[in-house]
């Protein structure tokens, strides 16, 4: 399991996983008041987190499907990224996708994040590329089964 750096200056518990076998742990609003976003409001949500990862990872901040499927709220950017070297607070950028108002209470679960690894790509420029059965086929290519 990879050592992640935090520093906790919210009044909630550190984000964990539900399960053994959970990709992601929920981050939780971190607000003095509650908010309401409106339908096609977007807001940033502080989580009282700060992190640091190691070298080679990144925290990518996803949708939680129960908000979701039940009130149409969504991470705006999903997956967000945090990369290695960023020193600033979790925030969780949320947009209401109903036609009805949503309040965001304190440590409400508005997210969730899961950590991965990643490597960074090199380019090499060449002349053409290598021939596949796709090809330059793009959206929709293998059809509608």
């Amino acid at each position: 399991m990879t050592k992640i750096k935090v520093i906790n200056k919210g009044r909630h518990p550190l984000p964990q996983y539900a399960t053994p076998q959970s990709a992601g742990m929920d981050l939780r609003a971190n607000i003095d008041a509650p908010v309401t976003l409106r339908p096609m409001e977007r807001r940033l949500i502080p989580t009282g987190l700060f992190i640091a990862l190691p070298a080679g990872y990144e925290a990518q901040v996803r949708p939680r499907s129960g908000l979701a499927l039940k009130h149409g709220i969504t991470v705006l950017n999903t997956p967000g990224t945090i990369d290695a070297d960023y020193r600033g607070e979790v925030m969780v950028l949320l947009v209401n996708l109903s036609d009805k108002d949503f309040v965001v209470e304190d440590g409400e679960r508005v997210a969730q994040m899961v950590v991965a690894r990643h490597e960074q790509g090199q380019w090499v420029e060449v002349e053409e590329l290598d021939a596949t059965e796709r090809g330059a086929g793009g959206y929709g290519h293998t059809g509608v089964k």
